[in-house]
């Protein structure tokens, strides 16, 4: 902690600070004991504002467009790695070794099982259920069937409960979306690779396998590290206040996919989908652009702008290169969905107003339309992205619970309902 202070003057009274700095980023000023030196709280809806941890895991710098995990850009990541060896930095702080690498991917392939009463509790849910009203009971369930990792008071118990939500998020993803389909539920294969896994699980069917392209894998791979953590979203806030009270993992991250589902999270790359869809042609590109700009216009443009990055999403780059890889290899040459996203992506980078309100393209703009590509229905994207983020929310929860400074998540309001008043009898309300 650094020795400089921050004062605040409120009632006539000034009242010193301390201010602490992390490795990299802006300082922040400890206000723990605010109340209790001034009788006042912060105000700070969306906590824009607030800093709520401590943490080591990711760094965002949204005015630069970096993205780190664990220190290590999240480019080279992506372009160098895969997805269990960003899982094993996120877990442990470390790149792994070979030998340590091969030892976690044994450890999570052995895990890609459920449960096989699992595939009953399935048969409970409309056969029209959307997939993430599956996932956030189904993972929720997992405490009732593997409650002896559940203490989390025991490192073994986190971490095996930790192991298993990584193997098996996945499979029971593939689940949801077999059920949602209504094909049989295939089996996971130890021969192959998480990623691979995956696909064949959800592709495959008894009476015909499932091929696994290593082009389509690999880009798959590559969007899971792409949104396996980001910082302290509002999924990643909402584990980290659920674990705060004591609650098992499994409820924790159960807890972080229901909040994900919202389309201001998890959705926006099925919304932006949507308005390509609705947009159609290039041809419609100017008018669709005029609407947007028009504030007495309630037309949006998805996939644009972030609520942190104000400058270019460090992720859609290579979500772009990976979105050209994934149609050229299944031969979708004349895609009108990427012709009207390429003609949107140059206006917004060329264009005065959208420059000036920094709507860059982010990660959402592309990756719709690369799983659209890959078979994936939209009701299936938000899915995929909880598969993803579920090692971050782990690591996430991970941290929390070891930190001994932790506190149970509590926020403070600013009443302005009615004042203290007595209770009338009902014959004179």
């Amino acid at each position: 902690m650094s020795s400089e202070t921050g004062t605040l003057t409120f009632g006539g009274k000034t009242t010193e600070f301390p201010v602490k700095q992390g490795t990299i980023g802006p300082a922040v000023m400890d206000i723990g004991k605010l109340y209790a030196s001034t009788g006042a709280f912060t105000y700070d809806p969306g906590f824009m504002s607030t800093a709520a941890c401590e943490s080591k895991i990711t760094y965002i710098d949204g005015d630069k467009g970096v993205l780190l995990y664990r220190g290590y850009p999240i480019d080279q990541l992506a372009e160098h790695g895969d997805f269990l060896e960003t899982c094993y930095l996120l877990l442990f702080g470390e790149l792994p070794t070979a030998a340590q690498k091969a030892d976690f991917d044994y450890r999570v392939t052995r895990h890609t099982m459920v449960h096989e009463q699992m595939a009953r509790f399935f048969q409970g849910f409309r056969r029209d259920a959307h997939p993430m009203s599956v996932m956030v009971a189904s993972v929720g369930a997992l405490s009732a069937f593997y409650h002896d990792s559940t203490d989390i008071s025991d490192p073994s118990q986190r971490l095996i409960a930790s192991m298993r939500m990584i193997a098996k998020l996945p499979t029971l993803a593939a689940m949801a979306y077999k059920y949602t389909i209504g094909q049989p539920f295939v089996y996971p294969k130890n021969d192959l690779d998480y990623t691979s896994n995956f696909l064949r699980m959800c592709y495959a069917v008894p009476c015909e396998d499932y091929k696994v392209n290593p082009v389509i894998s690999r880009a798959l791979d590559r969007i899971f590290i792409l949104h396996a953590d980001h910082e302290q979203n509002a999924s990643t806030s909402t584990v980290r206040l659920a674990g705060s009270s004591g609650a098992n993992p499994f409820a924790c991250i159960a807890a972080g996919v229901a909040c994900l589902w919202g389309p201001a999270h998890g959705g926006a790359n099925e919304a932006a989908l949507k308005m390509l869809e609705e947009i159609g042609t290039v041809d419609n590109i100017p008018a669709f652009v005029q609407r947007a700009k028009d504030k007495n216009d309630h037309t949006r443009l998805m996939g644009f702008g972030h609520r942190v990055y104000k400058n270019y999403d460090p992720r859609a780059r290579i979500m772009q290169r990976t979105c050209h890889e994934v149609l050229t290899e299944l031969g979708i040459k004349d895609d009108p969905l990427l012709d009207v996203a390429m003609e949107l992506e140059r206006i917004a980078l060329s264009d005065d107003y959208f420059i000036s309100k920094k709507l860059y393209p982010n990660v959402d703009f592309y990756s719709g339309i690369t799983l659209k590509a890959m078979g994936f229905p939209t009701s299936m994207f938000t899915v995929l992205f909880a598969v993803a983020r579920t090692v971050g929310w782990i690591a996430q929860w991970k941290e929390m619970i070891e930190d001994p400074g932790q506190k149970i998540g509590r926020p403070r309001q600013l009443y302005i309902g009615s004042p203290e008043r007595d209770y009338p009898p009902i014959g004179k309300r």
